[in-house]
């Protein structure tokens, strides 16, 4: 499998050095795709044509209450899937914020608990998954995972549920991305310690295994028929049975911290900087090096794993890839 490099989309302002510092969200019916990068307090938007002609930009700002312009650095932004609506949202030192996919009306706006004194424990959200047909999950800081109930339209989004199970602060979240209605855990999340914590989502969340680190933070995280997929700040990239917390690899790819993971779920191909088929075979595909440069944010433009697309800290460019 050879892949090769498409030209690059700029943004307009650098990426941040954050953890799974890049979202996509490909517009079929309109030959689009949307990709998000976050700036310290904004998110850099850009909607490109597949034919590769147009393209627009929007620059999101973080938000907080009773402030014209909000300093709150944002953490995270990625849209979530659901079946009837997309959503994106953004996580910050202050809050969580929903906006529709194309990110001209916020729909929602959750304040985080803050001290009125500084303390030493740093205050913000991170960790996004959309959780089977209606539930957004969000973690934050305090190691709680927060259950958003989000209806098929409009804003009567609501906190639905605290799962208080990580006592460090969450670094990711994945909900089952293959699409398969058999497998029973459907969202599993990260803290950073390294710990897993694997869940079955309904009008109580359940949870289902959990799975311990080993004192190094699991910066990304994915779920795929059943199999979780981790990156550890070892460079470490292990696959465990999500039930049963079985290792069944691994893969020792990596000299440095893994920034991003991501899955191609029709194919099961795996994206970090390594490349390979679940659950049983394990195959390196495909590697690029780009130099001087350190990756934080990497997502396959597609479900089949044609085009991939990363960004790297201090980078005001998005580097796209197709297979040749």
């Amino acid at each position: 499998m050879m892949y090769h490099k498409e030209k690059s989309i700029q943004i307009k302002s650098s990426a941040s050095a954050l953890y799974n510092n890049l979202s996509v969200l490909r517009i079929a019916p309109r030959n689009l795709t949307y990709f998000s990068v976050v700036h310290a307090n904004m998110v850099n938007m850009v909607s490109a044509s597949w034919d590769g002609l147009n393209y627009s930009h929007r620059q999101l700002q973080s938000k907080e209450p009773n402030v014209t312009t909000s300093s709150s650095l944002i953490m995270q932004a990625a849209w979530c899937v659901l079946p009837y609506r997309e959503i994106l949202v953004l996580t910050s030192q202050k809050g969580i914020q929903m906006y529709e996919s194309d990110g001209s009306i916020m729909v929602y706006w959750h304040a985080l608990d803050t001290p009125e004194t500084p303390t030493a424990q740093a205050v913000f959200a991170r960790g996004i998954a959309a959780v089977r047909d209606k539930y957004i999950c969000v973690g934050i800081s305090s190691g709680s995972v927060l259950v958003f109930d989000v209806p098929s339209k409009g804003s009567n989004i609501t906190l639905s549920e605290v799962l208080e199970e990580h006592k460090e602060s969450i670094t990711d979240m994945a909900s089952e991305c293959s699409g398969s209605l058999e497998c029973i855990a459907d969202l599993v999340s990260a803290d950073d310690s390294g710990n897993l914590s694997v869940w079955k989502s309904g009008e109580d969340f359940q949870l289902l295994n959990k799975i311990p680190g080993f004192d190094m933070s699991c910066s990304s995280v994915k779920l795929w028929k059943g199999t979780v997929v981790a990156g550890y700040g070892t460079g470490q990239i292990r696959l465990y049975e999500a039930i049963t917390g079985i290792i069944h690899a691994e893969i020792n790819a990596h000299a440095r911290w893994i920034y991003s993971l991501d899955i191609a779920p029709f194919s099961g191909l795996v994206r970090s900087a390594f490349t390979c088929s679940l659950p049983f075979q394990i195959v390196h595909m495909y590697n690029e090096c780009v130099t001087d440069t350190q990756i934080c944010g990497a997502k396959f433009c597609d479900g089949d794993g044609y085009a991939f697309a990363v960004t790297g800290y201090d980078l005001s460019e998005i580097i796209r890839y197709t297979q040749a």
